[in-house]
């Protein structure tokens, strides 16, 4: 162990002087062009998430998220489709069930009514769950879209950054791991 961490400690002092390519300069800006004010829509949120609610996906394709529709309509659809299954046999058991407290034929004929019974709970069960997470996937739908619209690209700092580091903690002298997060003032 302590030759891994040793090994780790070597990596991080000498990550500020392993370069993959040299500096030519030539790509080094002396002056950048400063960031143009850009209109704030204050509405856009809101009409992301009314349009998601109206139309899953809507709200996607106002934030030009495009990629996120067929997901969305993945997810959702698969959930239906587990939700209209388990609906479809929950119904053909309970139907079962009845004739067969009726005493007359059925289409499981060669099951017990315990067994029925234990097949109603869990088809409804089953139809249950596809139900709640169908709605979660509407839910996280409205939520995304709310979301995106109040992060658009063009609003992401270049101060911020992130940097690995390990640490000798002063009071049991051992080698810690951590991250800092860090913003630069200018």
């Amino acid at each position: 162990m302590q030759k891994i961490n040793c090994f780790i400690w070597i990596l991080f002092i000498f990550q500020a002087t392993v370069f993959a390519q040299q500096d030519t300069g030539d790509l080094i800006v002396k002056n950048p062009p400063k960031q143009t004010n850009f209109e704030i829509n204050p509405l856009a949120p809101a009409k992301a998430a009314f349009y998601s609610a109206v139309l899953p996906g809507l709200g996607q394709a106002y934030n030009k998220k495009y990629w996120m529709i067929p997901v969305i309509y993945g997810a959702m659809g698969t959930s239906i489709y587990f939700y209209k299954r388990n609906n479809d046999m929950y119904n053909r058991v309970l139907e079962a069930y009845k004739l067969g407290l009726a005493g007359k034929p059925h289409e499981y004929d060669n099951f017990d009514i315990s067994a029925l019974e234990r097949g109603i709970k869990g088809y409804k069960k089953n139809k249950d769950l596809a139900l709640f997470i169908t709605v979660g996937f509407y839910i996280l739908n409205i939520i995304e879209a709310n979301v995106d619209a109040h992060l658009p690209n063009h609003k992401i700092d270049t101060n911020l950054s992130y940097q690995p580091a390990i640490y000798v903690d002063p009071v049991s002298n051992k080698m810690n791991y951590g991250m800092a997060i860090t913003y630069k003032f200018n």
